[in-house]
């Protein structure tokens, strides 16, 4: 069964979204291991190599400023702190 062996490479977590929290995937394996996705078939699609350029360019440009940012997220918004009872 390959939906089987799909399913038995992820585990359930719990994901922020604007005004609710909704439950996806965390990969255990393949290209993106330890990432939250929507479906656990996306965990061993190939990766795409434009948009890791954007994503490497908008964090440079961003610095060590989105962490900060993130960290204030993650201590005074109301979802992501019922997230970490719920993970």
């Amino acid at each position: 069964m390959i939906v089987q062996e799909i399913i038995e490479g992820v585990t359930t977590a719990w994901q922020r979204q604007p005004g609710k929290t909704s439950r996806k995937y965390r990969c255990r394996s393949g290209p993106r291991k330890g990432r939250v996705m929507a479906s656990p078939a996306s965990c061993n699609k190939p990766l795409s190599a434009k948009k890791s350029a954007t994503l490497k360019k908008t964090k440079s440009k961003m610095g060590s400023y989105g962490g900060f940012k993130r960290s204030l997220t993650k201590r005074r918004d109301p979802h992501s702190r019922r997230l970490r009872k719920l993970n």
